[in-house]
Order: C-alpha cells, then structure tokens, then sequence
C-alpha cells in the first residue's frame, strides 16, 4: 500500500512539474505579420504562468510585437521559420527602471524581457528580429544635427530598445536562435549566474546604415557566463564585459565584478572589437576566449581605460585564435562621455595576469598597450603567436610585457 501512495504521489507530481506547450497560433494570435500581437502574445504569457508554467511556442511566420515580459515557469521556443519582429515603435516599450551604461536608470524595456527567472530559455531554430533599422536611422540624423550646434550625442539621446534584456536571473540558455537587427545592445545580462548561450546567430549590419551600439552579448554584474560555438557579427562589440562606470561606481551595490566568463569555439564577424573590457567595467577577473575564429579588422582583446573609473582587469586569456584581425591587443584610454560627477577622487586601472597565446592571424598591426598615468600593468605574456602585419611593433610603455616565441612577419616581435 505505502509503494502504491508513494507511486500516486510520484505520478502527481510529475504532472505537476509537467511543462506544457503554448503554440501561440492555437491561443488567437493571429498570423497577420501586420498587426501588433503584444497583448495576445503577453496574455499567453501570464496564462502559463498561472497554469504552473509552460514553454511558449512560436511556430511558422512572422509576429509583430512590442516588449514581452516571460514570468516564472516559462520559456520561450520559435520554431524554423518562426520570427519574433519587434515593433519600430518606441511606445511599445514601456519605460521602467532598469540597467544603462553602467549605471541603474529609468529606460525603454527590450523587445524579450525576463526579470529573476531562474531556469529561463530560450531556443531556436527560430528568429528574434530587432527590426531596428528605423531606430538605426533615427540616431544617425539626430546626432548629425546634434553635431551642428557643437556638441555629441550620447546614446541613450536616441531611445532606443535592445533586443534581450535578462535580469537576476540564475541558470539560463539561450541556444539555436538566431538574433538580429536590435535597435540597441542585442544581449544584455544583468547581475545572471550560471548562463548558456550555445549555438546563436548573432547580427546587425554595417551597411547599408550602420546599425549604432547593437552590442553582441554584454555581461554586466555576472557570474558563470558560457558563450559557445556561436557566430557574431555587429556594429560595435562582439563580447563585452560591464558591470559599471564613475568614481564611485565600485562602492554601490548595484555594480560589481564579472568573473568566470568563458567563449569558445566561436566565429567572431565585423565588429568593433573581440572581447572588450570596458566602457563601464570596474572588474573583470578570469575571463577566457579560446578555440575562436575572426574575420574582422578590429582588435582580439580590447581594454578600454576609463580615467573617471576605478577599474581592475585580471587573469585574461586568450588562447589559440586564428584568421585575421585588426590588432591582437589594444589598451588605450576611454574618455567617451567622461564624467566626475564633482568628484575629486584620481581613478586609476590596475591591469594583471593577461595571457595571449597560441595565435596566427593577419593584422594591420599588432597592437599597443597605453592606459591612463596612474594606471598599473604586471605580468603581461606573450607566447606562441605568429603574425604577419603591416605595422609589425607592440607599442607599450610598460616593461612587464614577456614574449615567447612571437614572431611577426618572420622576425621575433620588438617591443616599443
């Protein structure tokens, strides 16, 4: 009798804990890629959340919708052929507190939202399409005539919405999909630990607009980040490490160090850098880039300096990258928007335990490691890389730099 209340009870709760489907077709969306689906597709949404949670299923067409906000308990899956389309409307995205910049401020939702869902989601083969070529369009003219009277524009000017936006979320994937055209940063994770991204598409053009800031995958606050076997192509970087910027960014609490950061085995595109730390990053420790291919003419590793910002960059590696590139490595100051805030602290970047190994690629020059005065570089190392380059020289003023059979153009790399 006990074996048969403990079967009962077992079947009970797999039924439970059982997650269904929500084809969204069979739920009143329609497949008018016309019309605006953002209430129907988001009443689905809140349904399985009340069920107990299930998987939304996007199959075959093309569903216009403004932001989405999964719950717990839910995922999201787009079928071959399936296309999630964001509206290129600024008002389909609500403006609520979020994360900017290195900094906690009031902004535009993303298209995809998910806010401290544990387990989330999301799987392809399908598309999640930014559309965001409108918003592209608007930023170029606004800060075209922003610049007649003087001054820059920044990028929060021009609202626009990105295309992924997770928050305090534990044990994520994100696999199989294919990412495109956000008006904004294409992946933002925000204080996450423990995420997968395996197998994604990710892109926006260059041309023929340029598509501004549409960031690849940036990690902001995180911890345990895997990108794997993954393509990607955008108008800015490809890989970025966050996690805050100001003279106080690293006394609050909403900021902080990411660290245990791996991608592997992946295809870097254009892009206007690799791997970059920075522009708001105040820590970065134990980051890897291995096993990777490039075919672009921006640097491998970039480390971006901000002299407004405490900023600490160790244990780096880069290991076994071939293909071509613009540099191999490239550390220079970052003074875009910079900024006291009235402060009279004298930031500096303290920059360590950097590994580059096992490299042979095709560069325009090889690079140049030149931070701010104050800032501090140990234990650089330089080993087995091959390189032919048209500027052949590392430029650095810092004397903690180690070669190990690097040779450039078929002579061992000089050091300026």
């Amino acid at each position: 009798m006990k074996k048969l209340l403990l079967l009962i009870n077992c079947v009970a709760l797999i039924a439970v804990t059982k997650s269904q489907d929500y084809i969204i077709t069979q739920l009143g969306v329609d497949t008018d890629s016309t019309i605006l689906h953002t209430q129907a597709i988001q009443n689905i949404i809140d349904k399985a959340e009340l069920d107990g949670g299930g998987t939304i299923v996007i199959p075959k067409g093309v569903y216009l919708t403004g932001a989405l906000f999964f719950k717990p308990h839910t995922k999201l899956v787009l079928q071959e052929g399936a296309v999630l389309k964001g509206s290129d409307d600024i008002t389909d995205y609500p403006l609520l507190p979020s994360r900017m910049e290195g900094r906690s401020i009031y902004y535009y939702a993303a298209l995809i939202n998910a806010y401290y869902i544990d387990s989330f989601n999301i799987t392809g083969p399908g598309t999640i399409n930014g559309n965001g070529s409108r918003f592209w369009k608007g930023f170029w003219d606004y800060r075209d005539s922003v610049k007649k009277t003087g001054r820059s524009a920044t990028n929060l000017e021009v609202h626009r919405p990105r295309l992924l936006f997770i928050w305090g979320c534990n044990n994520v994937t994100i696999q199989n999909v294919k990412l495109r055209d956000a008006g904004f940063w294409t992946t933002h994770l925000y204080q996450c630990n423990n995420v997968l991204i395996q197998n994604c598409d990710i892109r926006s053009p260059f041309r023929p607009v340029k598509a501004p800031s549409t960031d690849g995958i940036d990690i902001d606050v995180c911890k345990k980040v895997t990108v794997r076997n993954c393509y990607i192509s955008v108008n800015d970087d490809a890989v970025c490490i966050k996690g805050g910027k100001g003279p106080d960014a690293h006394l609050r609490p909403e900021n902080g160090v990411v660290e245990d950061v791996l991608i592997e085995n992946c295809t870097f595109g254009e892009s206007h850098g690799v791997l970059t730390l920075g522009s708001e990053c105040i820590h970065a420790k134990n980051i890897t880039l291995r096993n990777c291919k490039v075919e672009s003419n921006t640097p491998i590793l970039r480390l971006k300096m901000r002299p407004d910002t405490y900023q600490t960059f160790e244990n780096i590696t880069v290991d076994n990258i071939t293909g071509k590139c613009g540099t191999i490595i490239s550390m220079n100051p970052w003074k875009q928007f910079f900024d006291m805030n009235g402060s009279t602290a004298k930031p500096f970047a303290t920059v360590r335990n950097i590994t580059l190994s096992n490299i042979k690629v095709q560069c325009k020059s090889f690079g140049e490691m030149e931070g701010n005065a104050a800032d501090t570089v140990s234990n650089i190392f330089l080993k087995n890389i091959t390189a032919t380059a048209e500027i052949p020289a590392l430029k650095s003023k810092y004397a903690a730099i180690k070669a190990d059979h690097v040779i450039v153009n078929g002579t061992p790399l000089v050091i300026q």
